[in-house]
């Protein structure tokens, strides 16, 4: 190969030369800067989707926390076993526990309830009834959709 180099004269030499180190240049950026690039245009498309998908968390985090602060309050005296009873019976959900605690909080048992009713419940009683839900365990009844649920709630403020 040296040889058949030598061979040729100094034009074919320099155009051999420069044709390989285009040659050279072209492998590089095909092989190693396009993929590169690629990648990085990808992860800068996919940070763009979690910075907005960041931004409207925080939108509703404040909207949430301005709800929850500037939101209408129940009283002290509000009874919370009716609201319980009239918001569980507006969605057809069967309470097969209710017990108060002494610190004014009630636990709510909610069996074979459907899953989909149970978060609206959770909802109407956080922010239009103005109540706490200090604790939610809820599992599995068995039957898709059917969940069983405990829930302690307490008055705001």
């Amino acid at each position: 190969m040296k040889d058949w180099f030598a061979g040729l004269n100094q034009r074919e030499q320099v155009s051999l030369l420069v044709m390989g180190l285009a040659l050279a240049l072209y492998l590089v950026y095909t092989l190693a800067i396009a993929p590169l690039q690629d990648k990085r245009d990808q992860l800068e498309l996919h940070n763009s989707g979690v910075a907005s998908s960041l931004r409207q968390v925080d939108a509703m985090v404040s909207e949430i926390l301005q709800l929850r602060d500037g939101g209408e309050r129940a009283g002290p005296s509000r009874n919370l076993t009716s609201v319980i009873n009239q918001s569980t019976t507006a969605l057809n959900l069967q309470v097969s526990r209710l017990q108060p605690n002494s610190r004014g909080e009630i636990q709510v048992r909610l069996e074979n309830a459907s899953f989909d009713d149970l978060l609206a419940w959770l909802y109407q009683i956080e922010y239009p009834e103005g109540l706490l839900l200090r604790e939610v365990s809820i599992t599995q009844a068995g039957v898709g959709g059917r969940v069983n649920a405990t829930v302690r709630i307490a008055q705001a403020g």
